[in-house]
C-alpha cells in the first residue's frame, strides 16, 4: 500500500495491489504497470506518480486521449488512516494537480 497526495502534499489517494482507492476507500481507478499510469473507473488517463508519491496529471501525456476500457470496481478497501500532509513541492513543469472529485 502506498499513499499518494498532490503537489500541496494533501493526501488524495491510496495504491493498494494495483488498484487506485480513495482516502476513504472507494475504488477510484487502476494502475497500468506497462504503461506506468493510472486511470479511472472509465478507463480514461487520470494521471501518474511524479517524484516517489505525487499522483499528478501530465499536460502532455500520450495517453490522456486514449480509453483503456472498464477494469471493473474493486470495491472499497476501507481506510488506511491520515499520513499528514507531506510537504508542499510546487509546481511541475507540464503536470498539474489531478482533479480529486472523491475528496468532495
Amino acid at each position: 500500500m502506498d499513499f499518494l497526495f498532490n503537489s500541496k502534499g494533501q493526501h488524495i489517494a491510496n495504491l493498494v495491489n494495483g488498484q487506485l482507492h480513495a482516502p476513504r476507500g472507494q475504488n477510484i481507478g487502476h494502475y497500468l504497470e506497462a504503461q506506468g499510469i493510472f486511470i479511472d473507473m472509465r478507463g480514461r488517463y487520470l494521471g501518474e506518480v511524479v517524484q516517489q508519491n505525487r499522483l499528478m496529471y501530465n499536460r502532455s501525456s500520450p495517453h490522456k486521449n486514449t480509453n483503456y476500457g472498464n477494469y471493473g470496481n474493486y470495491g472499497n478497501v476501507g481506510n488506511y488512516g491520515n499520513p499528514g500532509n507531506y510537504g508542499s513541492i510546487g509546481i511541475i513543469g507540464g503536470y498539474q494537480d489531478v482533479e480529486t472529485p472523491w475528496l468532495g
